[in-house]
């Protein structure tokens, strides 16, 4: 008999070889064969059942968000980075298969889309019908059990989905026979709620039940195995009709996450299923149930009986969470035990910096013929691929993945390196919290020119409205202290670009809004900064971040801070008010301060044409406008915004700071504090704030170790507000 911990490179439980125990799956001709899965043991219809003393213990492990990030390297820099990629967590994967005597290994989706490489093999040089997404290759190599989709599969639309999971979705406007059955995953790909108009039934298989032989111990020591059933339901986030409307719409519909476990879970239950595990491609809010919400974890443990784990992700955080400062706090969320509302439930990180894990205790029940959870000894654990004390420390590289992604590493890396252009200026988000535009501008300037332009030729009743454009800072700093746009000065390159607008997936749409839904608009952005207490003495951190700064309420991500960059818009923002409360104006205060068009204060009534995403387009209204209302979005393009800043580059050839990154639209109100107003950003960086005409930020700091949770790898800046 076969056993695990003699090879780690097998996986701890196998399917069994039975006919009558080959894993029911049919998930649109995804091929499970050749693929040996985790449970270990060749075990048949006359194994004897085990004695009621027997005892086993059974790891259900857990990647999530990986975002195609297959290696530890950054294409943007063209060099490793090793806090980061599937090729360490791999490692991780396989010491767990040597400690646990048996696993399953599942994923919890946007595996397909994030970096460069994901980009390549769907747009750049499209993959072919009969090849294998080069992601999943990497995955074969760690034999995974099941895994559900993410908001992200869907970004590079229904066809290419299709294609890369095998064939066979059938939805309008896919031929559900192009595709390979057997370049799919690899592995069943389960959601439940994603549901195709043309037939009325889920996209994919809802779930799977996979029925595996389980190695146990008896009391005397003796080893048995036997099999047992594990029910795996997906459940992915409804905001995919918002994100990607406009390759869904008229496709696919969503259903709640919560009602779709309450249907699902009993079904799989009634089929025998020994243990249930819910995939959810969503977090938790506890603030209240609503319908088709998108993180809805706590509610789906909370209302729905029957679970024996939840595998959650989409929100990038980490479930449980040990530390001095947890991000999920409320009542229900147990850090300690790792569970909510009493269900083992984790959530790893993302982009393979960490492999969930929960470990089960189970014991054979002989009378029921079954095996039951022994919850006493369940244990839930965050392994990250980090390593002792030293923060640059990490497991070591796994061969199998590195080798399986090398030749699109290479096929990428020489595309990202070829030249489009040049700057004279260097182009950094560090300090576009503080003003600094140089890698917002000419993002704008692109938007802008492409939506004029198509404006101007087919939409005649909108010609006479001024078109503007916002971004925002997407490498803000939160993923560690080198996730930040920097693109040096001299040659740009594909790279450079890409860098310069970091979602390959966004698309552009234009909206038509008034005077005063920009300033709606803007004091949704300024929901960034924390509200700064001008009388306090002791430090105060101005962004709401947990990473960089200190979260006050509900953390305000980078990615959102919207920024004008045309001379003809001008604002303060005046962070010593409360945030403003869109839907209850008379509970916040104003932040924005002289808003003005031209020189002129801004007319409430008058329209613009603002060139954004589809996200923003899509999802952002009811935070910015108000619950229940929409933007009226007067052209959604199907062009990536990505392409028009890359095509914007290669027209334009050379890019000057005075007319491409010195356009400041806005500063802080002027006001003197007591005490230090402090910001984290790259390290050692004063001369960047300097050179983009920051005369108010000094060092306060030359690193962050010990302050705020910091670990060293952050310079900490003070800023005045006088200046």
């Amino acid at each position: 008999m076969r056993g695990s911990k003699s090879n780690p490179q097998e996986p701890a439980l196998s399917r069994e070889p039975t006919s009558a125990r080959r894993v029911r799956f049919a998930a649109h001709n995804i091929l499970l064969i050749g693929t040996l899965l985790a449970l270990t043991a060749c075990g048949s219809d006359d194994d004897p059942a085990p004695t009621p003393d027997a005892a086993a213990e059974l790891a259900l492990l857990e990647t999530t968000d990986l975002h195609y990030y297959a290696r530890s390297y950054n294409y943007y820099a063209d060099k490793a980075d090793n806090g980061v990629g599937l090729e360490r967590t791999a490692t991780l994967i396989r010491q767990a298969r040597q400690e646990f005597a048996n696993t399953l290994l599942v994923d919890n989706g946007d595996t397909i889309q994030g970096t460069v490489l994901g980009s390549y093999e769907a747009q750049v040089q499209p993959l072919a019908p009969t090849e294998q997404l080069t992601m999943y290759k990497a995955m074969a190599t760690l034999k995974y059990d099941a895994g559900t989709l993410g908001n992200h599969e869907f970004n590079f639309g229904l066809p290419y989905l299709s294609q890369i999971l095998g064939g066979g979705l059938q939805v309008d406007g896919v031929d559900p026979k192009i595709g390979s059955k057997d370049k799919g995953p690899g592995f069943p790909i389960v959601a439940a709620n994603v549901t195709s108009l043309k037939t009325g039934k889920p996209l994919v298989e809802p779930y799977v039940i996979l029925e595996r032989q389980l190695t146990a111990k008896q009391a005397d020591g003796t080893t048995v195995t036997h099999p047992i059933k594990i029910g795996v339901l997906g459940i992915t986030t409804p905001g995919i009709l918002n994100w990607d409307k406009d390759k869904l719409e008229g496709k696919v519909s969503t259903q709640d996450g919560r009602d779709t476990a309450a249907k699902y879970v009993p079904e799989i239950r009634r089929k025998g299923a020994d243990l249930v595990f819910v995939l959810l491609h969503g977090g938790m809010n506890a603030g209240g149930y609503a319908a088709n919400m998108e993180n809805p974890g706590y509610y789906i443990t909370k209302d729905v009986p029957g679970i024996d784990g939840i595998v959650m992700g989409h929100e990038h955080n980490t479930f449980p969470d040990r530390g001095t400062k947890p991000v999920y706090t409320f009542d229900g969320a147990d850090n300690t035990k790792g569970t909510v509302n009493g269900v083992p439930a984790v959530m790893a990180s993302s982009w393979g910096k960490a492999l969930g894990v929960i470990k089960y205790a189970l014991k054979w029940d002989g009378k029921a013929h079954k095996w039951s959870l022994d919850t006493a000894n369940t244990a839930v654990e965050v392994r990250t691929i980090q390593t002792g004390s030293n923060p640059s420390t990490y497991v070591a590289s796994d061969s199998a993945v590195v080798e399986a992604v090398a030749t699109l590493h290479e096929k990428t890396r020489a595309y990202v390196a070829s030249p489009i252009g040049s700057s004279d200026f260097r182009m950094s988000s560090m300090f576009a919290e503080l003003g600094d535009s140089t890698a917002l501008q000419v993002v704008n300037q692109a938007q802008q020119e492409h939506v004029a332009n198509y404006v101007k030729k087919n939409l005649p009743q909108y010609a006479a409205l001024p078109v503007l454009s916002v971004t925002a800072p997407f490498k803000a700093g939160y993923g560690s202290s080198s996730d930040y746009t920097d693109v040096k000065a001299g040659s740009l390159t594909v790279a450079a670009a890409a860098d310069l607008y970091l979602y390959d997936n966004n698309t552009i749409n234009a909206v038509k809004v008034t005077g005063a839904q920009i300033k709606l608009w803007l004091e949704n952005a300024a929901g960034r900064f924390n509200r700064i207490d001008p009388a306090k003495t002791e430090d105060q951190w101005l962004l709401n971040d947990s990473k960089t700064g200190v979260q006050t309420g509900s953390s305000f991500p980078g990615y959102n801070y919207d920024v004008f960059t045309s001379p003809d818009i001008s604002y303060e923002i005046d962070v010593t008010q409360a945030r403003y409360n869109v839907n209850d104006p008379s509970q916040g205060g104003e932040r924005i301060r002289n808003l003005r068009y031209k020189g002129q204060p801004i007319d409430p009534a008058q329209e613009f044409i603002v060139a954004t995403n589809n996200y923003r387009a899509n999802s952002s209204a009811p935070y910015i406008l108000g619950s229940g209302k929409k933007f009226d979005i007067v052209w959604a393009a199907p062009d990536a915004n990505r392409e028009v800043v890359l095509n914007y580059v290669k027209a334009r050839q050379n890019l000057v700071r005075a007319s491409d990154g010195a356009a400041r639209s806005w500063q802080f109100t002027k006001v003197a504090t007591a005490g230090n107003v402090l910001f984290k950003s790259g390290k050692d960086e004063l001369a960047l704030a300097q050179a983009a005409g920051l005369a108010n930020v000094s060092v306060y700091r030359a690193d962050d170790n010990g302050i705020n949770s910091g670990t060293g790898s952050y310079t900490v800046y003070r800023v005045d507000l006088s200046q």
